[in-house]
């Protein structure tokens, strides 16, 4: 979470009920999500300064391995864009051992409502990303994902922010791991939209892969 804190107690306390451990992992937050965060019952890791996407995941999930009795760990966005519900269902898959990771699409129904010019850069960083690595995903930059601690413990997340995203999927095919994709809804409110990317930072994310910049 980064400065999520006028919403994501609320987020805390939809998770709760379903996913008794929950972590988040403030980076560089100062508007007191860090407390609000406390108070909704999650344990709170923190950053010093702000370090981007990427290396709050890694850190997340550097925490999850310490837990010898971890199953499986749920990436979840801090401002209210993800469903409890679709995580709940991607998680079960992965404690079934149907697959190592299970993906979240938001191209695999018609729940999520995008505008044309959204829809057109996701398809096209998704053919991209075919491209570069073989997996054939249908939506390569959704931060809803869940896996087992052997995927956990090979990721290591170098890019700190949001080229983490397709670094994610480079290491997901080098690993070969058993991957399927479920389909899931991205809730984007006036909120998520404020502090989301742009379409401009979306094609960015490429650029700043290759180009090798945190």
């Amino acid at each position: 979470m980064y400065n999520e804190a006028s919403v994501v107690d609320e987020v805390i306390r939809g998770l709760l009920p379903v996913f008794p451990n929950v972590v988040c992992v403030d980076d560089g937050s100062t508007d007191g999500s860090q407390d609000s965060a406390r108070a909704a019952g999650a344990v709170v890791v923190q950053h010093p300064i702000n370090l981007g996407q990427g290396a709050a995941l890694q850190t997340g999930i550097e925490y999850a391995l310490q837990d010898p009795e971890l199953g499986c760990i749920v990436t979840f966005d801090a401002d209210g864009q993800h469903r409890v519900e679709d995580a709940h269902e991607m998680a079960t898959r992965v404690l079934a051992d149907e697959a190592d990771i299970v993906l979240g699409s938001r191209f695999l129904d018609n729940r999520t409502k995008l505008s044309p010019a959204k829809r057109v850069v996701l398809r096209t960083a998704a053919f991209q990303s075919r491209m570069a690595t073989g997996l054939p995903l249908t939506d390569a930059h959704n931060g809803l994902r869940a896996f087992n601690p052997y995927i956990a413990k090979n990721l290591n997340l170098t890019q700190n922010r949001m080229a983490h995203a397709s670094e994610f999927v480079n290491k997901i095919a080098k690993l070969e791991p058993r991957w399927v994709e479920h389909p899931v809804e991205i809730i984007y409110t006036d909120y998520s939209r404020s502090k989301g990317q742009s379409l401009l930072n979306s094609v960015n994310i490429v650029a700043e892969l290759f180009l090798g910049r945190n």
